[in-house]
């Protein structure tokens, strides 16, 4: 605990903003909610937001284009074909999306079938970068892995060339822990991201996650994370 109060005292508000996704991906989530969603992103300075494909055009429409959107792929269950995915793919670019947070095909891995999924990511990443998107996440699940299913998954990402390593959609299994995150960063020995999302609401948990390896996290309460985190800064002084 002390050396996350030490690392507290160090970080600016600009700097762990910079950390954060704000993640609005709740089916009952409605327009107002985005609203102020995007109002959080304006306010804090957010990495991006989170948002499911068929509410970007509003996003733009209420943001005006002032903040970075990210979208999600074969959410939540990866269990979609790679031409579905593709074609998501395919119209989060035509709508300017910038990120992509794809779920890898689990029943597969699961199976064992390591050459489709890694078939399905490299597929993934091409039609990503061909059609300008600059970040792509692929979400592993790991509440469903083993720890060896974890490190080989991990592998597979960093082969398929995408950015970054993602822990979970917070809507299956357990969501990110300090362990998994540090076990996926030593798998892909640094050479790409990893993004702890799923049940990160405290200022504290973030920066567990960011001491263990993590260089974004997702949450859906970044605004009371940023609010937490002024709160124990003013503390300190």
């Amino acid at each position: 605990m002390s050396r996350l109060m030490e690392y507290l005292n160090r970080i600016s508000s600009s700097e762990l903003a910079s950390y954060i996704d704000h993640t609005m991906l709740k089916p009952q989530a409605d327009y107002k909610q985005l609203e102020k969603y995007i109002g959080d992103c304006k306010r804090y300075g957010f990495k991006a937001l989170v948002i499911p494909l068929s509410l970007v055009p509003k996003a733009i429409e209420i943001s005006g284009k002032s903040v970075r959107i990210a979208t999600v792929v074969g959410f939540p269950l990866g269990n979609t074909s790679t031409r579905s995915k593709i074609a998501e793919i395919s119209e989060a670019s035509e709508l300017g999306v910038k990120e992509i947070d794809a779920v890898m095909n689990i029943n597969a891995f699961k199976s064992g079938d390591y050459g489709y999924v890694l078939g399905e990511l490299k597929n993934i990443v091409r039609e990503a970068r061909d059609r300008g998107i600059e970040v792509v996440k692929i979400i592993i699940e790991t509440g469903l892995l083993t720890d060896e299913e974890k490190i080989k998954a991990a592998k597979l990402v960093l082969e398929s060339g995408a950015d970054f390593v993602k822990t979970s959609t917070g809507f299956l299994g357990e969501g990110a822990t300090v362990y998994d995150v540090r076990l996926l960063y030593n798998a892909v020995e640094g050479k790409i991201g990893v993004k702890a999302a799923g049940g990160i609401r405290h200022v504290l948990d973030a920066l567990a996650m960011i001491d263990a390896g993590a260089s974004r996290i997702g949450t859906s309460t970044g605004d009371k994370i940023m609010e937490e985190f002024d709160r124990l800064k003013k503390g300190l002084l």
